[in-house]
C-alpha cells in the first residue's frame, strides 16, 4: 500500500520557487519518527542499515532519507506490522489523509506559509515529534480497548 508519494504534491498548491524535494519533507518527518521508534520494516533494518544508522545519528535529515532510501514514497514496506497499523490510523485511511497532515500544518506551517515551505531540519522534527508521540499513545490506547 502506498500512503504518500512526493510526486503527488508537485502540482496544485506546490510553490514554483521550491525544489521538488520540498514535497517530501512532511513524508520524511513521519517516516523518521516511526523508524526512530521501532516501527521500521525490513526495507530499512535489513536492506538499508547504514542509512538507518545515519538517520539515527542525525547525519541525514528526514526528507533526505526519504529521497535516498524510499524514492520519495511512503509505503507499507517501510513499516513493521505495528508501524503499518499506526500509519493507517494517523497518516492515511484508504484514499483519505488522516490527522497527520493537520497536525503537521498546525505545528509547523504557521510560520512558513505552507507545508511545502517547512525546512527539512532536525529542529523542525523536534518540534513535531511530541505531537506524533501523542497520537501514537492515543492509538495505542485505542488498541488496548
Amino acid at each position: 500500500m502506498k500512503y504518500d508519494d512526493a510526486s503527488w504534491h508537485y502540482e496544485g498548491n506546490f510553490p514554483e520557487d521550491l525544489p521538488s524535494n520540498a514535497a517530501g519533507t512532511h513524508i520524511g518527518m513521519f517516516l523518521a519518527w516511526c523508524l526512530l521508534h521501532g516501527l521500521a520494516g525490513s526495507l530499512h533494518t535489513e536492506e538499508s542499515p547504514n542509512d538507518l544508522e545515519a538517520l539515527q545519528e542525525r547525519k541525514i535529515t528526514p526528507g533526505r532519507y526519504l529521497i535516498k532510501v524510499c524514492d520519495e514514497k511512503l509505503t507499507s514496506e517501510d513499516f513493521n506490522e505495528e508501524g503499518n497499523g499506526f500509519a493507517q490510523f494517523y497518516y492515511a485511511s484508504g484514499d483519505d489523509y488522516g490527522a497527520y497532515l493537520d497536525d503537521y500544518s498546525a505545528t509547523l506551517e504557521a510560520e512558513n506559509g505552507s507545508i511545502y515551505q517547512v525546512e527539512d531540519t532536525w529542529q523542525n522534527f523536534d518540534r513535531l515529534a511530541p505531537v506524533i508521540e501523542g497520537r501514537y499513545k492515543e492509538w495505542k490506547d485505542i488498541q488496548r480497548r
